[in-house]
């Protein structure tokens, strides 16, 4: 039986997308010098990228023999979208009940203090 698509990012494609958004572009050789330990093979950076490119997460473009690869998905676009996945999967569309859950582990005063802030900010200046 195949594999399901995941709609978001496997832990092996993340190590990858790391690696484009720190470097903002690079090689297939280039993306397997960067990842270190546990080395990936060069077929399956390859592969991977691929399946990356497939889901709309990069582009590449020539240069000379070889395919650099660039995110077309920003950081901070790719957590939005597992935010927004969790939430519909897992919290039935409710980000209040994710909040509500975050909240519900330890927090410490410095953390309490910083999410006072961003609620008191947000009742000041709703949306």
């Amino acid at each position: 039986m195949a594999r399901r698509k995941s709609p978001t990012l496997t832990e092996a494609e993340l190590r990858l997308m790391d690696v484009l958004w720190s470097r903002h572009d690079a090689t297939v050789s280039d993306v397997v010098e960067a990842l270190g330990d546990p080395p990936l093979a060069y077929n399956t950076v390859l592969t991977t990228l691929r399946i990356l490119e497939k889901k709309g997460y990069v582009k590449h473009r020539e240069a000379g023999r070889a395919f650099v690869y660039a995110a077309r998905v920003g950081r901070d676009e790719a957590r939005t979208s597992v935010i927004d996945y969790v939430v519909s999967r897992f919290f039935d569309n409710s980000p209040r009940a994710l909040m509500l859950k975050l909240l519900d582990g330890e927090i410490d005063e410095r953390d309490a203090k910083r999410i006072r802030a961003l609620l008191d900010a947000r009742t000041e200046n709703p949306r």
